[in-house]
Protein backbone atom coordinates (compact mmCIF):
# COMPACT_ATOMS: atom_id res chain seq x y z
CA UNK A 1 0.00 0.00 0.00
CA UNK A 2 1.21 3.13 -0.97
CA UNK A 3 1.25 6.87 0.77
CA UNK A 4 -1.48 8.06 -1.60
CA UNK A 5 -3.63 4.99 -0.89
CA UNK A 6 -3.37 5.38 2.53
CA UNK A 7 -3.94 9.18 2.51
CA UNK A 8 -7.05 7.95 0.80
CA UNK A 9 -7.74 5.58 3.04
CA UNK A 10 -7.37 7.77 6.15
CA UNK A 11 -9.19 10.64 5.13
CA UNK A 12 -12.17 8.20 4.27
CA UNK A 13 -12.36 9.37 0.50
CA UNK A 14 -14.18 7.25 -1.83
CA UNK A 15 -11.92 5.52 -4.70
CA UNK A 16 -10.79 2.40 -6.30
CA UNK A 17 -7.45 1.46 -7.45
CA UNK A 18 -6.24 0.04 -11.14
CA UNK A 19 -3.41 -1.95 -11.22
CA UNK A 20 -1.39 -2.74 -14.41
CA UNK A 21 1.71 -4.70 -15.59
CA UNK A 22 4.02 -1.78 -16.31
CA UNK A 23 6.03 -2.30 -19.74
CA UNK A 24 9.62 -0.79 -18.84
CA UNK A 25 10.63 0.05 -22.21
CA UNK A 26 7.44 2.40 -22.09
CA UNK A 27 8.46 5.82 -20.78
CA UNK A 28 4.96 7.74 -21.60
CA UNK A 29 3.66 6.57 -18.59
CA UNK A 30 0.30 8.29 -18.50
CA UNK A 31 -0.55 7.12 -21.74
CA UNK A 32 0.22 3.77 -21.08
CA UNK A 33 -2.46 3.61 -18.02
CA UNK A 34 -5.01 4.93 -20.04
CA UNK A 35 -3.87 2.52 -22.98
CA UNK A 36 -3.96 -0.47 -20.61
CA UNK A 37 -6.51 0.27 -18.56
CA UNK A 38 -8.96 1.00 -21.49
CA UNK A 39 -9.70 4.62 -20.28
CA UNK A 40 -10.18 7.81 -21.76
CA UNK A 41 -6.85 9.62 -21.86
CA UNK A 42 -8.98 12.77 -20.65
CA UNK A 43 -9.95 11.04 -18.04
CA UNK A 44 -5.93 9.88 -16.91
CA UNK A 45 -4.00 12.66 -15.55
CA UNK A 46 -0.36 13.17 -14.88
CA UNK A 47 1.39 14.47 -12.28
CA UNK A 48 3.81 17.11 -13.26
CA UNK A 49 6.39 19.35 -11.09
CA UNK A 50 7.42 22.37 -12.29
CA UNK A 51 10.26 25.21 -10.40
CA UNK A 52 9.22 28.59 -10.05
CA UNK A 53 11.37 31.47 -11.42
CA UNK A 54 14.59 29.82 -12.26
CA UNK A 55 14.64 27.79 -8.41
CA UNK A 56 15.13 24.50 -8.64
CA UNK A 57 13.90 24.42 -4.76
CA UNK A 58 10.47 26.49 -5.52
CA UNK A 59 8.80 23.93 -6.30
CA UNK A 60 4.72 22.89 -7.37
CA UNK A 61 2.71 19.98 -8.54
CA UNK A 62 0.53 20.89 -12.19
CA UNK A 63 -2.04 17.75 -12.86
CA UNK A 64 -3.00 17.23 -16.38
CA UNK A 65 -4.40 15.39 -18.67
CA UNK A 66 -2.62 12.97 -20.26
CA UNK A 67 -3.98 13.45 -23.74
CA UNK A 68 -2.29 16.80 -23.67
CA UNK A 69 0.81 19.54 -22.16
CA UNK A 70 1.43 21.03 -19.10
CA UNK A 71 1.01 25.08 -20.31
CA UNK A 72 4.17 26.38 -17.88
CA UNK A 73 3.40 30.34 -18.43
CA UNK A 74 -0.09 29.31 -17.24
CA UNK A 75 1.71 27.19 -14.05
CA UNK A 76 3.62 29.50 -13.84
CA UNK A 77 0.65 32.17 -13.37
CA UNK A 78 -1.26 29.88 -11.23
CA UNK A 79 1.33 29.26 -8.93
CA UNK A 80 2.05 33.04 -8.90
CA UNK A 81 5.38 33.33 -10.86
CA UNK A 82 6.86 34.74 -13.58
CA UNK A 83 8.01 32.05 -15.18
CA UNK A 84 7.84 27.81 -15.00
CA UNK A 85 10.32 24.99 -15.80
CA UNK A 86 9.90 21.31 -15.40
CA UNK A 87 11.66 20.04 -12.19
CA UNK A 88 14.38 18.19 -12.61
CA UNK A 89 13.81 14.79 -12.29
CA UNK A 90 15.81 13.57 -9.61
CA UNK A 91 15.08 16.56 -6.90
CA UNK A 92 11.66 15.68 -7.97
CA UNK A 93 11.73 12.21 -6.66
CA UNK A 94 13.88 13.53 -3.55
CA UNK A 95 10.90 15.91 -2.62
CA UNK A 96 7.92 13.71 -3.31
CA UNK A 97 9.55 10.53 -2.11
CA UNK A 98 8.04 8.87 -5.65
CA UNK A 99 9.77 7.44 -8.49
CA UNK A 100 9.33 9.49 -12.05
CA UNK A 101 6.62 7.87 -13.77
CA UNK A 102 5.02 6.84 -10.24
CA UNK A 103 4.65 10.46 -8.77
CA UNK A 104 1.34 10.88 -7.13
CA UNK A 105 -0.28 14.11 -6.53
CA UNK A 106 -0.88 12.46 -2.87
CA UNK A 107 0.98 11.52 0.29
CA UNK A 108 4.32 13.52 -1.27
CA UNK A 109 6.63 13.61 1.69
CA UNK A 110 6.49 17.50 1.14
CA UNK A 111 3.42 19.28 0.59
CA UNK A 112 3.48 21.16 -2.22
CA UNK A 113 1.29 24.04 -4.35
CA UNK A 114 -0.95 21.76 -6.34
CA UNK A 115 -3.15 22.61 -9.37
CA UNK A 116 -5.36 20.37 -11.17
CA UNK A 117 -6.23 21.43 -14.45
CA UNK A 118 -9.78 23.07 -15.00
CA UNK A 119 -10.63 20.46 -17.29
CA UNK A 120 -11.86 17.74 -14.29
CA UNK A 121 -13.72 19.82 -12.91
CA UNK A 122 -16.70 18.74 -14.43
CA UNK A 123 -15.83 14.98 -14.21
CA UNK A 124 -17.62 12.52 -11.77
CA UNK A 125 -13.52 10.63 -11.24
CA UNK A 126 -10.20 11.35 -12.37
CA UNK A 127 -7.43 8.63 -12.20
CA UNK A 128 -3.68 9.80 -11.46
CA UNK A 129 -0.82 7.90 -9.90
CA UNK A 130 -1.41 5.84 -6.97
CA UNK A 131 2.49 6.32 -6.18
CA UNK A 132 3.75 3.21 -8.37
CA UNK A 133 4.96 2.28 -12.18
CA UNK A 134 1.26 0.43 -12.94
CA UNK A 135 -0.50 1.69 -10.02
CA UNK A 136 -3.86 4.36 -10.82
CA UNK A 137 -6.44 5.88 -7.88
CA UNK A 138 -9.22 6.47 -9.25
CA UNK A 139 -11.25 10.01 -7.12
CA UNK A 140 -13.55 12.87 -7.55
CA UNK A 141 -11.34 15.67 -8.83
CA UNK A 142 -12.60 17.43 -5.84
CA UNK A 143 -11.95 14.79 -3.05
CA UNK A 144 -8.33 15.15 -5.00
CA UNK A 145 -8.32 18.33 -4.21
CA UNK A 146 -9.15 18.18 -0.65
CA UNK A 147 -6.63 15.87 0.19
CA UNK A 148 -3.96 18.10 -1.70
CA UNK A 149 -5.10 21.52 -0.95
CA UNK A 150 -4.84 21.96 -4.36
CA UNK A 151 -6.96 24.49 -6.53
CA UNK A 152 -8.64 24.31 -10.07
CA UNK A 153 -6.52 26.15 -12.83
CA UNK A 154 -6.56 26.18 -16.13
CA UNK A 155 -2.65 24.64 -16.92
CA UNK A 156 -2.92 22.34 -19.76
CA UNK A 157 -2.76 22.51 -23.57
CA UNK A 158 -3.41 20.14 -26.38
Amino acid sequence: MTPAIKLAKKKGVHFNVHQYEHDPANTNFGLEAAEVLGQNPNLVFKTLLFSLNGDPKKLAVAIVPVSGMLDLKAAAKAAGGKKAEMADPQIAEKTTGYIVGGISPLGQKKRLPTFLDSSAQPLETICVSAGRRGLEIELAPNDLLSLTSGQFALIAKE
